[in-house]
């Protein structure tokens, strides 16, 4: 991580993203927790993360963007963007205002959707492919580790000031972030060479390009369809914690907060080993290793117990940065980048909309079912998931080993015995 920090393009990449995801770590969980005091319910509290995900659906056409026009405008432009669409969070007053919090929600979501795409061409661009696993772990890293003060700092300045200010803050981050990165000497041309003339003619082809990719890569595809299964089930925890905290623990909802700092330590630790495990194992068996630590995490959850919950949620912060980081670094090295942007797009759709289905499931479910057996669930599917993963890991090995095992010689047929050593030393060679 020191050598791909020394480089000084990815610094300065590095710098931008710092300020929107510090922003991004204060405004979203603080997004739920405003719903929960407008309505005083879980179920809506947990659905504003399904918002925020459900844009996932236009991936094909994000990543089709991103790949005919320059990278680093549209990352700076996508940034002001954002910046505008949390002005209207200044004006909610009561619960009559809610409809404005999905709104920028979803549209929050589209945006933040984008930012990721571009972000994994960005990083392709940058950074020689030996040291994208090192890349990914930095983001991650950081990412992670403001778990640590990004939530309760949101949730300390929403319950002294509101959610305005919030909004302010997340304004703010942007706005710096569109500033750094559209510093970055980055040479890029105005569109793609392979997609010159093709729009008009192949449009339909050309959204499609990224998925296709994808189900033709046995790597790729096996990690989407293995983390797909454990995210229809992963997002059952959005709307669940809060129940957690609630019926479980007996405290406010703000204590959510207090769990995502604690998960924001696993975070850490997990992003600080991922790059290390990513060598040993490789990128799919890295993502095996992070599903496989949300399941006894989420089995934890089931019993309610502050000092086990904090344990349970340690474990599932370890989980988020190896699975963020095996994925996109195995979409990063197997795919071409002329295609990357919408290969990027279409595994972000294909393995949050069924987090995003279940997040709204887990909003129903909880008001129907007991949180415990749920969180049971969760924990055996996502175990089942992990160890679908795991028995692919060969199809990414890790650097320097062979693709697939060696094939031993075939066995010499009967005719072939009958001559004798002739046979044996033609098979040889």
């Amino acid at each position: 991580m020191r050598t791909v920090l020394r480089r000084p393009d990815f610094r300065l990449l590095f710098g931008g993203l710092l300020a929107s995801m510090i922003a991004e770590s204060m405004l979203l969980l603080a997004l739920a927790i405003w719903v929960k005091d407008l309505t005083g319910s879980d179920a809506l509290a947990g659905a504003i993360i399904f918002v925020i995900i459900a844009p996932r659906v236009l991936a094909p056409l994000v990543g089709w963007v991103v790949d005919r026009y320059p990278r680093r405008r549209v990352f700076v432009v996508t940034n002001l963007a954002m910046a505008v669409l949390l002005t209207p969070l200044l004006a909610v007053r009561d619960a009559g205002d809610m409809w404005i919090i999905y709104g920028v929600a979803a549209l929050y979501g589209l945006a933040n959707l984008t930012v990721g795409v571009v972000l994994s061409r960005l990083i392709r661009e940058l950074v020689p492919t030996d040291l994208l696993g090192e890349a990914n772990g930095v983001l991650q890293t950081v990412r992670q580790g403001l778990r640590l003060v990004g939530p309760l700092a949101g949730a300390g300045l929403y319950a002294l000031v509101g959610g305005g200010m919030l909004a302010a803050v997340g304004i703010v981050g942007f706005l710096i972030a569109a500033v750094v990165v559209g510093g970055l000497p980055l040479a890029e041309p105005a569109e793609d060479p392979a997609e010159e003339g093709s729009v008009t003619r192949r449009w339909r082809v050309q959204l499609v390009a990224g998925l296709r990719h994808l189900v033709d890569e046995p790597a790729i595809r096996r990690a989407l369809v293995g983390y797909g299964l454990g995210s229809l089930v992963m997002g059952f925890t959005e709307s669940l914690i809060f129940a957690y905290v609630d019926q479980g623990l007996g405290r406010d909802a703000a204590f959510v907060g207090v769990l995502v700092t604690v998960q924001g330590v696993g975070g850490l630790v997990g992003g600080l080993v991922s790059a290390a495990v990513l060598r040993r194992v490789g990128e799919v068996g890295t993502l095996a290793a992070g599903v496989a630590f949300f399941g006894p995490a989420a089995l934890a959850l089931a019993y309610p117990n502050m000092w086990l919950g904090f344990a349970a949620v340690l474990m599932a912060g370890v989980s988020l940065p190896l699975t963020m980081v095996g994925l996109h670094t195995l979409v990063q090295r197997r795919t071409p980048p002329e295609v990357l942007g919408r290969a990027a797009a279409a595994a972000e759709a294909v393995t949050r909309v069924p987090q995003a289905l279940s997040i709204g499931a887990g909003a129903l479910v909880v008001g129907v079912l007991d949180y415990r057996l749920v969180f049971v669930a969760v924990g055996l599917v996502t175990l089942l998931a992990a160890a679908y993963l795991w028995r692919g890991r060969q199809l990414s090995p890790p650097a320097g080993q062979p693709a697939r095992p060696r094939i031993p010689a075939p066995r010499p047929a009967p005719e072939d015995r009958k001559n004798g050593s002739t046979a044996v030393s033609t098979v040889r060679r």
